[in-house]
């Protein structure tokens, strides 16, 4: 034996003695609500149009993180229904953004194998926007890697109602719905429930974001703005969520 071969083989000893780490619980299912655009651009001074376009910008990295952790489903909350109160003129420079985003944004997600599906009530939306919503769903509809749910025209409470309705629609008497119907009948039913739902903005609700499927979620709470929501913040809410004890009731 050599001493090159001497050498090789307590090092490999040497490798197999160590403890190995036990890999920390990841979430399956991580849910976002990105929140504190207009209070960042105050901060730095500038126009609200440009902090809604830093937020859209602080998606990407994050999206890319998620998938390099091996998160199953991401969702982020991009525009609610109660959205439509505010400033026409901010509704119209969201509605920009966000198509032009998606535009830009599928060719990459198709080529990371990140499926797209969009949350939320797609027939009230324009469409030019409808348009490239469904060109993305269909040019990313073969990704295997990670679904990332965009709640576009979203409201936790009008999901509830549309289940309802479909439940009806099928013709179900009122005695055979229950949680299962309706959980049945959500926009993503057949995606696991989140697991862990982050805020940030320091805000500390929920903002009627998926209130069913985050019945059990554990909920994390930050004060930094969506805009400098960066990859290492994430990696703290997943950290955070691997040293809580989950029991759902027991």
């Amino acid at each position: 034996m050599t001493s090159l071969d001497i050498a090789a083989r307590d090092q490999q000893a040497a490798v197999a003695a160590e403890p190995v780490a036990e890999p920390e619980p990841l979430p399956r299912h991580v849910a976002i609500i990105m929140d504190g655009n207009r209070r960042w651009a105050r901060q730095h001074a500038v126009q609200e149009a440009e902090g809604h376009a830093a937020g859209v910008e602080a998606i990407r990295p994050v999206v890319r993180r998620a998938a390099e952790r091996g998160i199953e489903v991401l969702s982020i909350y991009a525009f609610s229904r109660e959205n439509w109160n505010r400033r026409s003129d901010e509704v119209q420079t969201l509605f920009g953004l966000l198509d032009s985003a998606i535009r830009n944004e599928t060719p990459e997600l198709a080529s990371q194998g990140i499926r797209v599906r969009i949350l939320g009530r797609l027939e009230e939306l324009p469409e030019q926007t409808r348009r490239s919503v469904e060109e993305a769903l269909a040019a990313t509809a073969g990704g295997r890697r990670m679904t990332l749910n965009v709640a576009f025209n979203y409201s936790g409470r009008s999901e509830i109602v549309d289940a309802v309705r479909r439940a009806l629609a099928d013709g179900l008497a009122p005695a055979e719905i229950d949680e299962h119907v309706l959980a049945d009948r959500l926009y993503g039913a057949d995606l696991p429930d989140p697991d862990l739902l982050i805020r940030t903005g320091g805000e500390q609700r929920i903002s009627n974001f998926l209130i069913w499927q985050a019945a059990y979620a554990e909920l994390y709470f930050t004060e930094r703005l969506w805009p400098d929501f960066d990859p290492a913040a994430f990696d703290a809410a997943l950290a955070e969520y691997a040293r809580r004890s989950r029991r759902f009731g027991r």
